[in-house]
């Protein structure tokens, strides 16, 4: 498994079309088996950034299964007009992670 972060700058009056279009393409993306997860989250101290987290299965399943799917074309017709926006792009390998009891609890 590999996780992207990509963190976005998005001025103020495009953030709501900017949830919107990622709710949908987020509809698109979970289509795909190589998508594990995905989070979309708005930063509290600076609302001009986002950071969007998704759980691919592998780099390969991403950059080839993915990229090369159906969905992909999908994918971008969504998230293409924010492109410009992109501050930074990242992939990691988990190394230590876990989800507490209450969070598990708070998920239902």
């Amino acid at each position: 498994m590999i996780v992207e972060y990509i963190r976005y700058e998005i001025e103020e009056p495009r953030r709501p079309a900017f949830e919107e279009d990622y709710c949908k393409a987020r509809d698109v993306l979970m289509k795909s088996p190589h998508c594990l997860f995905f989070d979309l989250s708005h930063c509290i101290e600076d609302p001009a950034f986002y950071t969007l987290c998704i759980h691919w299965d592998s780099e390969e399943g991403h950059r080839k299964g993915f990229r090369n799917s159906p969905e992909f074309p999908l994918f971008l017709v969504h998230v293409k007009p924010y492109l410009a926006n992109v501050r930074e792009m990242r992939h990691y390998w988990p190394t230590c992670s876990v989800e507490s009891l209450h969070a598990r609890s708070a998920h239902g």
